[in-house]
């Protein structure tokens, strides 16, 4: 069993010695290190360092921050890790999956990450719900105005193409013919 760290630091002016300090303390045999954002997902020596753990070894961070991008990133991580019988320890929180303790709390972690992604995709839902009820829409607003339809419609009663018309109105004309497609099912809709 070896103790594997893993530092990392935002932008090249951040010096990671600090961590460094601490993950030879904790008596990591190696340490793998990178210089980018947490929120990138190329990170060149988080994933020598996955690809270096073997089965009974510990993943050793300085804080939680260090490894994932997100909660749920973490989560995965960590869960993947467990899946290969790899440990994970971070030293800020005092969290240790190689002991039951260390395990409980990672696992609270991770449903308060699901309760939280729960919470949010409710208030979305919701949000949606009270806009589509006050009978409005998300999204762009459409390029097609009602005037501008109405514009083609006589430009391609005269004999011009949706093609030409669409150029004349100064909208493409996939978003033309879109729009004239939902014009008229809205009008066999009313007709029936």
């Amino acid at each position: 069993m070896a103790a594997i760290g893993y530092a990392r630091v935002s932008t090249a002016d951040q010096d990671p010695a600090l961590q460094l300090d601490a993950l030879t303390k904790a008596g990591c045999a190696r340490v793998f290190e990178d210089k980018a954002s947490g929120a990138k997902t190329d990170r060149l020596g988080l994933a020598a360092a996955l690809a270096f753990l073997r089965e009974g070894d510990v993943l050793v961070v300085w804080k939680l921050d260090r490894l994932g991008r997100s909660l749920p990133h973490l989560i995965e991580t960590v869960t993947a890790l467990e899946g290969r019988g790899v440990g994970f320890r971070s030293l800020t929180e005092t969290i240790d999956t190689t002991t039951p303790g260390g395990r409980l709390i990672f696992h609270i972690f991770g449903a308060l990450g699901q309760f939280e992604c729960d919470l949010i995709r409710e208030r979305t839902r919701a949000g949606l719900d009270a806009a589509v009820a006050r009978s409005r829409r998300g999204g762009r607003k459409p390029v097609v105005t009602e005037e501008k339809l109405r514009r083609a419609r006589m430009l391609i009663a005269q004999g011009l193409t949706v093609r030409e018309a669409a150029a004349r109105i100064k909208v493409g004309k996939t978003a033309l013919y879109a729009a004239l497609g939902e014009a008229s099912s809205d009008a066999s809709e009313l007709s029936t």
